[in-house]
């Protein structure tokens, strides 16, 4: 058996710094208690700033709006930078696999990325949320196809797929087609039905599921942030609504709504293979010779420098996963 944690907690919206510090705390509490992964929410470093445009609409932009987004901006988090450094030592210091979100800035683009961290050999491999979803395309860039591998954890084979990601069946495939045993999803989505969603991709994958969001209320965000949004303080503008889900479709924690808290479960990795006995999505209940999907993993770079001998890409993107960057998987 082994103990995984999913943790409900709201961030410091815009102050990466002092999120770090709390999810450092966060961090050691789950591990005291024998967790071996700890799953936060999507966008925990950096914040979720939900409820703003960033004053745009089609065809115009506002200078309040660019300015809102310079403050985002520079709340943002480079992977080689101090505070995700912070977040691989607490891993190390406490033995604990984490899975957390952050607001990645790479060059001038701004990333909805998860970070893996493994207690050990350190940042794993991250994932770049592919689509970002409605006005999240204006703040954030897509990220490519080196970036869906999984992690190998201490409690399992770890993939990330986050928030409305879920929703891409051919994305799902990807995960499951690595051996993923512990799905974590972390996620902006509060609403009541999000339970099924991560219920329907336990049954289909015959995985754990680790979904896990904030609980945060709108005064928990700086007071320019509270008029540009103009919702009352007490408001929580993320509910929760984190939980833990077995192959089975059991419900094993949570979900738990408009509470900071942490999740436990422990779960057994072989109802994974006992699972399979009737449905392997990518194995004997697939049908390669009516459907095939192509996964194309190369980095991708906007300009590419040649010195005749091999392409280099103009800048450092930094691999995301286990399936490898130049390699193209076939299901």
């Amino acid at each position: 058996m082994t103990r995984v944690a999913v943790v409900q907690a709201a961030s410091i919206p815009f102050d990466s710094d002092a999120t770090v510090a709390k999810a450092e705390g966060l961090i050691a509490e789950a591990a005291a208690t024998g967790a071996e992964l700890a799953l936060f929410p999507e966008a925990f470093v950096g914040c979720y700033p939900k409820g703003t445009g960033f004053g745009a609409v089609v065809g115009r932009r506002t200078g309040p709006g660019r300015d809102l987004y310079r403050r985002y901006f520079d709340a943002a988090v480079e992977l080689d930078g101090p505070e995700v450094a912070r977040l691989i030592t607490s891993a190390a210091t406490n033995g604990i696999f984490v899975v957390i979100g952050v607001i990645e800035r790479l060059g001038a683009t701004l990333y909805c990325t998860a970070l893996m961290i493994d207690p050990i050999s350190g940042l794993g491999a991250i994932h770049r949320k592919l689509m970002p979803t409605g006005t999240e395309r204006l703040i954030w860039g897509f990220g490519d196809g080196s970036t869906i591998g999984t992690a190998q954890s201490p409690a399992g084979r770890v993939g990330t797929v986050i928030c409305w990601e879920n929703y891409m069946p051919a994305l799902r495939q990807a995960m499951y087609a690595q051996g993923v045993e512990l799905y974590c999803a972390p996620t902006a989505d509060d609403r009541p039905t999000w339970i099924a969603t991560m219920t329907h991709i336990a049954l289909e994958g015959r995985v754990f599921v680790l979904t896990a969001c904030q609980a945060i209320r709108t005064g928990e965000y700086p007071d320019w942030f509270q008029q540009e949004i103009a919702e009352d303080p007490a408001t929580y503008l993320m509910r929760g609504g984190s939980a833990i889900i077995a192959p089975d479709g059991a419900v094993l924690a949570g979900p738990v709504f408009e509470a900071e808290t942490i999740l436990y479960a422990e779960i057994d990795l072989a109802e994974i293979a006992r699972g399979h006995l009737d449905m392997d999505a990518v194995g004997h209940y697939s049908r390669p010779d009516v459907f095939e999907l192509k996964v194309d993993t190369r980095r991708r770079s906007a300009v590419v420098f040649s010195d005749g001998e091999a392409d280099l890409p103009a800048s450092g993107r930094n691999p995301g996963g286990t399936v490898g960057s130049g390699q193209s998987a076939s299901l």
